[in-house]
């Protein structure tokens, strides 16, 4: 896993919900479809303004009168003219993978790859956490898979029953329908080639794997993502044992003097 893909996460995140469609989709079952769905939120300015959503439009505009102009006339004293905005709401579009039954039929297995609005507080991480409960009182698969460092553990899985060397890698948590409170917890430390993780379909099905790597491989390939500027630290910054890990690797690469 590259860190420094998180600051371009809007993008990766759409390409490894597309890669991961097509690649699970000639591995299915002839009567199960992959397809990418989305769900819609909107989150407020304030929000959006912690780095959330990094599309922020705010737009300046001219009031039809100048509220203060005449108290500049009625003495000496000097009253602060404000910088007036309008801040809008912005609908965000998250994507996701279901696995389902030929012909729009019942919802096999869900595929969430978690993205920053998520992880952090607002109404995408509330939309999220909404839909996962939805899932878990289902007879639906739930796949989750946290690439990012940042924010608060939202998997359907305990942070506190995370063994402890575990708590800063990457996870995926896996919870098959037939099994309600068994959970899989797959740890991805940083420093690890990614794995390719088993993908529950129904009970009678043989899972399919994904293969993350090859995903990530895939993205950063296609997305050019050559143009990083790996000089600087990534953004959250690693601990200091990654980051002599991650500076002598780069440098190793030539990525870094």
């Amino acid at each position: 896993m590259d860190p420094y893909l998180e600051a371009r996460w809007s993008d990766v995140h759409q390409g490894l919900i597309t890669y991961a469609r097509d690649s699970l989709q000639p591995n299915l079952p002839s009567d199960l479809r992959a397809r990418i769905e989305e769900r819609v939120f909107v989150e407020t300015e304030t929000e959006q303004i912690r780095g959330i959503v990094p599309d922020l439009h705010v737009a300046p505009y001219q009031p039809k009168q100048a509220i203060h102009s005449t108290l500049h006339e009625a003495g000496e004293v000097v009253v602060a003219e404000p910088m007036v905005f309008l801040l809008e709401d912005e609908a965000v579009t998250e994507g996701y993978i279901e696995i389902r039954e030929r012909g729009g039929g019942r919802v096999v297995t869900v595929i969430e790859f978690l993205s920053p609005a998520n992880k952090a507080g607002g109404e995408g991480r509330k939309h999220y956490l909404q839909k996962q409960r939805e899932i878990l009182k289902s007879n639906t698969n739930l796949v989750e898979i946290d690439l990012l460092r940042s924010g608060q553990r939202v998997i359907a899985f305990p942070e506190h029953r995370i063994p402890s060397r575990h708590r800063g890698d990457y996870l995926v948590c896996v919870r098959c329908a037939w099994s309600e409170r068994a959970r899989e917890l797959y740890a991805l430390p940083l420093r690890d080639r990614l794995p390719a993780i088993p993908v529950p379909l129904r009970g009678t099905d043989r899972p399919i794997l994904l293969d993350l790597q090859a995903l990530m491989d895939q993205c950063y390939r296609n997305g050019r993502y050559d143009d990083i500027d790996y000089a600087q630290p990534p953004s959250p910054p690693l601990t200091a044992g990654h980051a002599e890990w991650a500076d002598a690797l780069l440098k190793a690469a030539g990525k870094r003097p």
